[in-house]
């Protein structure tokens, strides 16, 4: 069980609070995993009461938590915890009333979750330190991303960083509370199996995707601002591709462990220039059909400019310029209103020397993020009957299967940790500022060469120029 703390919530009535905070609080309510002394305040402008707020908050997280998860004595016993604080936190004199209401607890910790635009962290950072809210025992969440190149990163990280001490920063990323992401790890470093042929010698090629059915929904204003790039590659891909390369870490904490990270980051050859057109492909969706029905393309999508040319799909292709990976390309692909909604890696290990047998090529790790999570090893094995005729077959874990209880939703795990103080799945301030600095230069290529985004119809997977970057060296996706 959790220490007591005050967990307050900037943006309480934003999607982020309602849509995923309060339910995974929720869960963590109902599974006893917090102190019966953990209070939860929502911050935001609107206008409402204690009371009102409860009733938004169990609307909301009825819609969200499954039935059979969701009974009244834990709602009542969850509400009875939930506070509501009307504050403008661009007011320093509204952080003297929050300060009022919160009461003396330095003796408690204080989570400070920034569910907000990130150009008011430097403020709320400040207001918090003039009003004597920023002590040793606090902590503040920052939800990506964290500024919108190098610079913005730089002078957020800076700001942060006059307040608070790095060990109090927690930069979040809900990717890396995902259970099998986290599982990747365990298949790295906990089995011997796979650490002789995880290297260049054995390894073709790594395919890292990302692939959404969905359009900008509500997000419109903000994504014609950030693109694919900003908002999936920066951070989500990057991760994902640290986390397949690094090397094992001295130990299992949060320092060593991101320390492995910045290592891969840092490892990373730069794309500028021309190298930009060779090695990256910017898409944009166009009108189509997903499931049947017919959608808009993105131009006309709500709160987009109407001769926007912002990206909605990106794939690149890296490399990292090391001893394990030297020569082993990394392919990157997220995009929006694609024809599947699905998050994998796939390894492909090279070919045997000798072909011996007719058929195929299998040898691939397919490591499937979601929708379902599971983990299966491709293999040559030969069909029945007579000849040695081969086929690719499945050595599969399907981890829901094998674990039968709960999943956790990503946000439970990682406010756990925030309230447990363990950084380890979160992004440290040279992570993020490493990344950003192998970002730029892509933007800055596009910007320099009016490389505009390709067409593809929703409902397509993609640009056929992201096929080419592949089919140009004799490979293809895992579509």
């Amino acid at each position: 069980m959790t220490q007591p703390c005050d967990m307050l919530v900037f943006g309480g009535t934003g999607d982020l609070a309602l849509h995923k905070l309060l339910p995974a609080l929720y869960h963590l309510h109902r599974d006893g995993r917090l102190h019966p002394q953990l209070r939860i305040l929502a911050i935001a402008r609107n206008p409402l009461d204690v009371q009102q707020y409860r009733a938004l908050a169990e609307r909301h997280c009825r819609a969200q938590v499954a039935r059979a998860d969701f009974t009244n004595e834990a709602w009542a016993g969850f509400a009875a915890r939930l506070d509501y604080f009307v504050m403008d936190v661009s007011q320093s004199a509204d952080f003297g009333r929050l300060a009022r209401h919160l009461g003396p607890g330095e003796d408690r910790g204080r989570v400070y979750y920034l569910a907000i635009a990130p150009r008011l962290f430097e403020d709320i950072a400040r207001h918090l330190q003039i009003a004597g809210l920023a002590g040793p025992q606090a902590r503040i969440v920052l939800e990506k991303p964290i500024g919108h190149s190098l610079e913005s990163a730089l002078a957020i990280n800076a700001a942060i960083g006059a307040v608070f001490d790095e060990r109090q920063v927690f930069r979040i990323d809900h990717y890396l509370g995902k259970e099998t992401v986290q599982n990747l790890m365990a298949l790295r470093f906990a089995n011997a199996l796979f650490e002789p042929v995880w290297r260049a010698g054995h390894i073709d090629h790594v395919q890292i995707s990302v692939c959404e059915t969905l359009g900008v929904e509500n997000r419109g204003s903000y994504y014609d601002h950030a693109g694919a790039m900003r908002d999936m590659v920066q951070n989500h891909l990057l991760q994902l591709l640290c986390l397949v390369a690094m090397e094992a870490p001295v130990r299992f904490d949060a320092d060593a462990v991101r320390t492995e990270k910045v290592k891969i980051l840092e490892a990373l050859k730069p794309i500028s220039g021309l190298d930009v057109q060779d090695k990256t492909v910017r898409g944009q969706y166009g009108a189509g059909k997903i499931g049947g029905q017919e959608v808009p393309a993105y131009y006309f999508e709500k709160n987009v400019d109407n001769d926007s040319d912002t990206e909605t799909f990106v794939a690149v292709q890296a490399e990292i310029d090391n001893w394990r990976w030297a020569g082993v390309p990394f392919y990157l692909r997220t995009g929006k209103r694609l024809a599947r909604k699905y998050s994998e890696i796939v390894i492909q290990f090279k070919p045997v020397p000798h072909r011996l047998f007719n058929g195929g090529e299998a040898n691939r790790l397919l490591i499937r993020l979601q929708p379902e999570e599971r983990i299966s090893l491709q293999l040559m094995a030969k069909n029945p009957g007579k000849g040695m005729r081969l086929e690719p077959v499945e050595l599969d874990l399907n981890l829901a299967q094998a674990f039968s209880q709960r999943r956790w939703d990503a946000y439970e795990r990682l406010l756990l940790d925030v309230i447990e103080g363990d950084s380890t799945l979160f992004m440290r301030r040279d992570e993020v500022e490493a990344a950003w600095r192998w970002v730029d230069p892509i933007l800055e290529g596009w910007h320099e060469y009016y490389q505009s985004p390709r067409s593809y119809p929703a409902g397509s997977t993609g640009p056929e120029q992201a096929h080419s970057l592949l089919e140009l060296q004799g490979r293809e996706w895992n579509d």
